[in-house]
């Protein structure tokens, strides 16, 4: 803990570790804001509770994502890289995967912790049966809000939740945003569970500034890209499409002006995925693009933000840490199914920026009356303003001091 720099627990990690390390332990739901070291404290819980004398699974992470499987296993491996007894088996369809388990069906894994998603952890469990769920003690959801409530997923989680020992195995649920319906189901998923929610008006990241700028035609939202590079000083930057072709089309004017830019789409396989998530963590580029499409059922393929017309989508940009992210700008807002706004998918957009009580800014970009309703919607839902500001004034923002 010491040598990844950590010298202080913040709030939510204070909370969960105190329930989860006390005797009795308690089963956790737990809301924090994004950048604030969840990650953390549910890695340091599950170090905790493994027994290095047992082979077998005990500590089974079910994430929306592969990406965020990769990210979390990364976490845990440094935090133990002086236990040499934990070992992680990543439960994902990716078959270039060099950490892949041998998998032999009805033998179990010999590693003491899982991570995956939610299809292949399933199979995995019932099919090839090499975890055994009454022998786990930890059974993990991050981003759980997303999972709880699609409904595929849903009936994944509380079909293993069946096989679970209430007197052996704890339970945590994470996410960075929760609504009602979510939480009810939360309740049901978990027993007599210790739930540490946030006000609605604390969600919103103070530390990050957010504006809104007009564009009277889809053609000045690029005006409105071009002015924001030339007026800021910007470390790293995510830009929100609702469509591939538009994130494409993007990026190739943005490379065109010599931007260093990437796009992160469905177009791209799970390799091409992987380099470019690499690269940019690494800061060898500067603005990653991205497009979603929704993927029902199929977790282990779902690509960055973009807003189809699904439920709800999931994005692999959940609970990803880019340090370096100063600047998001939403192309296009974030809208649900029956085009009301996604409150949830808003926060976690701008969580991507402002890790940890750094500076940030959002940029949401606004060309007719609907995505008007739809911004102030979202103002009013977090009780946070979203400040109007004009193309030619965003040169004369004022640094933001960290």
């Amino acid at each position: 803990i010491y040598n990844m720099g950590f010298r202080a627990p913040s709030k939510i990690q204070e909370e969960v570790l105190y329930h989860l390390l006390n005797n009795p332990s308690r089963n956790i739901i737990a809301q924090s804001q994004s950048g604030t070291g969840k990650t953390a404290a549910f890695s340091i819980a599950i170090i905790s509770r493994i027994d290095p004398a047992n082979q077998s699974p005990q500590a089974l992470i079910i994430v929306p994502t592969y990406e965020l499987a990769l990210q979390i296993g990364s976490v845990i491996e440094k935090m133990a890289q002086f236990l040499p007894y934990i070992q992680i088996a990543y439960a994902v369809r990716d078959p270039t995967m060099s950490k892949k388990p041998n998998l032999v069906r009805r033998k179990l894994l010999a590693e003491p912790i899982v991570i995956g998603t939610p299809g292949t952890v399933e199979d995995w469990c019932r099919r090839l049966r090499v975890i055994d769920l009454s022998r786990l003690r930890i059974f993990c959801v991050d981003e759980a809000d997303v999972l709880i409530t699609a409904e595929d997923f849903q009936q994944i989680l509380f079909s293993l939740r069946l096989y679970l020992k209430d007197s052996s195995c704890r339970m945590m649920l994470f996410s960075a945003t929760y609504s009602d319906d979510a939480i009810k189901l939360a309740c049901r998923l978990t027993q007599r569970p210790v739930v540490l929610r946030l006000e609605r008006e604390t969600q919103a990241l103070h530390n990050i500034r957010q504006f809104f700028v007009f564009c009277d035609i889809p053609h000045q939202k690029y005006d409105a890209i071009e002015q924001i590079y030339a007026s800021l000083t910007i470390g790293q930057a995510i830009i929100f499409c609702r469509k591939i072709a538009t994130a494409r089309s993007l990026a190739v004017r943005m490379a065109n002006q010599k931007h260093s830019v990437r796009e992160l789409t469905s177009a791209l396989d799970i390799e091409q995925r992987r380099t470019v998530m690499s690269q940019f963590r690494e800061g060898l580029f500067g603005v990653l693009i991205s497009a979603n499409v929704a993927t029902r059922g199929k977790l282990n393929h779902i690509i960055f933000f973009c807003e189809t017309r699904s439920k709800r989508s999931i994005e692999v940009y959940r609970g990803i840490d880019v340090a370096d992210v100063s600047l998001i700008i939403n192309y296009d807002m974030p809208e649900l199914v029956n085009f009301k706004p996604d409150y949830e998918t808003y926060l976690h957009r701008i969580g991507r920026c402002g890790r940890f009580n750094r500076p940030g800014y959002v940029f949401n970009l606004i060309n007719s009356l609907y995505d008007v309703i739809t911004m102030r919607s979202i103002a009013e839902y977090f009780s946070h303003p979203i400040e109007e500001i004009a193309i030619d004034d965003i040169s004369d923002l004022e640094p933001y001091q960290d």
